[in-house]
């Protein structure tokens, strides 16, 4: 099962962001979304959890939680916006989505996996953007990194 992993598009949906997802029956966005618009557009490439991230505070982002936690095939996944908001309990979690930082990373501790996908949106801070793309396999998750131009 192929999944998609973005985060801070503030508003941007790329369309190298969109060819990248297409084929994704699941794709988490990790916050700093930016619009209601982006949101629908990639309800119709496939299932869509998002979390509120920072910048979200318009009336259509009310809705959005803060923290997403789901199980896809034996993985059991939480997501939240910023690092910092992590949960201290995580009996069970075998990999971690979080976003806000706009940098690329992908470590275990522990035996959880933390994976922020960077940012797929406006450039900021002269970080390279990037986001991710997954396969689920019978609780094993492998990611490739996919450096936006």
């Amino acid at each position: 099962m192929k999944i998609g992993i973005i985060s801070d598009t503030h508003g941007l949906l790329r369309g190298e962001v969109i060819q990248y997802l297409q084929g994704c029956e699941y794709i988490f966005h990790a916050g700093d979304i930016g619009s209601e618009e982006l949101l629908y557009r990639l309800q119709t490439i496939g299932y869509v959890y998002a979390v509120r991230g920072n910048i979200d505070r318009e009336k259509w982002a009310y809705n959005l939680p803060c923290k997403v936690n789901c199980v896809i095939d034996k993985v059991k996944f939480c997501m939240v916006h910023d690092k910092k908001d992590i949960p201290k309990e995580l009996e069970g979690i075998d990999l971690i989505i979080y976003g806000h930082s706009h940098k690329y990373e992908d470590k275990e501790l522990n035996g959880i996996r933390y994976f922020n996908p960077g940012s797929c949106g406006k450039k900021r801070f002269s970080l390279p953007l990037s986001m991710a793309t997954g396969e689920i396999n019978k609780d094993r998750i492998m990611f490739e990194k996919i450096s936006i131009n």
